[in-house]
């Protein structure tokens, strides 16, 4: 009888997995918070590929002279073809400092504006600029691009460029009606390691990549006091959500040749609670703060049209060290940046698909640094191997934004398409929205809306322009 009885369970067993297995395979999907995608205006198009005329020399305005609109100076002024012509921010101070390093980089002092909330939109009613560079606070940087393009100006943002779907609507919309180029100054696409793997990548060396990875990851303890007025902890304290996803996600959507090939079609998003960024606070200024919403680490994960998948994630409040997470995951060959740079293939591939005979590789194992610095320099792109010299001396994050600048000015000068359009900027900044959202609905699934509105895949595959 016991062995009868212990017979059924068994079997009752085994057929209660069944039903549960049976119910999951013909279960209703999930259906995802759907975000809607406004009505492109009556004679507008896209803006793929968007050219405007050649111009010998780039005239410049830059609004925004911080921390980071000061380097900036730096950088472009050791641009050929530049000329900064104006200069504007709230503080006099700021603008002077920017006139100093114009001087010591032997150039002329340039027009200035300063002093009170609107000295921007006198920059940018000039009719003797053809770009404008928004490197303010990020509540600033979409109203002084949309009125700087009704105004006949190309753009060019400081990320994230938007932070609302609002903002990135506007600035699609905006683009698309005045043919005017908005771009986020993304730099990190520009790093050596990074280009130097979507070149791999493009080869063939990874397989068909399904996987990639990326991060902010930078305790800021000893920069929030740093930013004026203390804007960047306020907006921390008053936003949930990934708040800067650009630095890892623009790499990923290059591999992934998003909008070029493939789309995100949906994301879902967690986070943790709040514990450094009010403990900061109260340390800071003795205040006790209960309604902190980022919380110290936000974790997103996005899938595509063709079926892969991305890992965001952003940390600014812990000390975990310094990470953009960078990982490529093909079907024959991984790549990953942070904490060291490594290189992982199949057996036998690196001689068959890039001549590195190097085979002595078992299962798991890691190129040897040797043969990673060989193909790293045999796969850098030959316009970076011709900048990197230069680039490494002039500075500004190792070298990626004298070439993420380099590149905007030789694009708008040979009337060529950037390297980033406003789609790409919408795509990396959404995230931050439709990520509180998922984060507020219990990780539900969020739709990423196709910023092309249908156009995602009229072009096949990411690429740079050049001068034929």
């Amino acid at each position: 009888m016991r062995k009868i009885f212990v017979t059924l369970l068994i079997g009752l067993s085994l057929l209660s997995t069944q039903i549960t297995y049976a119910q999951r395979k013909t279960s209703s999907k999930i259906v995802p918070i759907r975000v809607s995608v406004p009505v492109r205006p009556a004679g507008q198009r896209d803006v793929l590929n968007l050219t405007t005329p050649k111009m010998n020399v780039v005239r410049i305005g830059v609004i925004g002279l911080g921390m980071r609109g000061s380097t900036t100076i730096d950088v472009i002024s050791h641009v050929p073809g530049v000329k900064i012509v104006a200069l504007c921010d709230l503080r006099p101070d700021s603008v002077e400092e920017a006139q100093k390093r114009l001087e010591n980089a032997g150039l002329p002092r340039a027009a200035a504006y300063s002093g009170d909330e609107n000295a921007w939109k006198r920059l940018c009613n000039r009719n003797d600029i053809d770009l404008v560079y928004v490197i303010t606070d990020w509540k600033h940087h979409t109203p002084i691009a949309l009125y700087a393009m009704e105004h006949s100006k190309n753009v060019a943002i400081e990320v994230p460029a938007a932070t609302s779907m609002k903002e990135i609507w506007e600035l699609i919309n905006t683009s698309e009606k005045t043919r005017k180029h908005c771009m986020m100054l993304e730099n990190c696409v520009y790093d050596f390691f990074e280009a130097t793997t979507l070149n791999m990548a493009q080869h063939g060396l990874f397989g068909e990549i399904l996987h990639t990875e990326g991060s902010y990851m930078h305790n800021l303890d000893e920069i929030w006091g740093l930013y004026w007025n203390n804007w960047r902890m306020d907006f921390n304290r008053t936003h949930r959500g990934d708040l800067y996803p650009t630095h890892g996600i623009g790499p990923n959507c290059q591999l992934l040749n998003i909008h070029r090939g493939d789309r995100m079609t949906y994301l879902v998003s967690m986070d943790t609670k709040a514990v450094n960024g009010p403990a900061y606070i109260k340390r800071t200024t003795g205040e006790t703060v209960k309604d902190f919403q980022a919380g110290d680490e936000t974790s997103t994960l996005i899938h595509t049209a063709n079926e892969k998948t991305m890992l965001i994630e952003h940390d600014v409040l812990t000390p975990r060290p310094y990470s953009r997470m960078y990982q490529v995951v093909g079907t024959d060959g991984y790549a990953s940046k942070y904490p060291v740079e490594q290189f992982c293939f199949r057996q036998g591939l690196l001689k068959s698909r890039s001549s590195v005979n190097y085979q002595n590789l078992e299962l798991y194992e890691s190129i040897p640094d040797s043969v990673r610095d060989l193909l790293l320099k045999k796969y850098e792109p030959d316009f970076m191997k011709q900048l990197e010299t230069t680039a490494k001396k002039v500075g500004g994050h190792g070298g990626m934004d004298y070439i993420l600048n380099y590149r905007l000015i030789y694009c708008l000068r040979n009337g060529l398409p950037l390297d980033m359009d406003v789609y790409d900027l919408a795509e990396w900044c959404c995230i931050s929205e439709l990520s509180r959202i998922s984060i507020e609905n219990n990780s539900a699934p969020v739709t990423i809306p196709d910023f092309t509105r249908g156009a995602w895949n009229k072009i096949k595959g990411f690429k740079y322009a050049f001068v034929k």
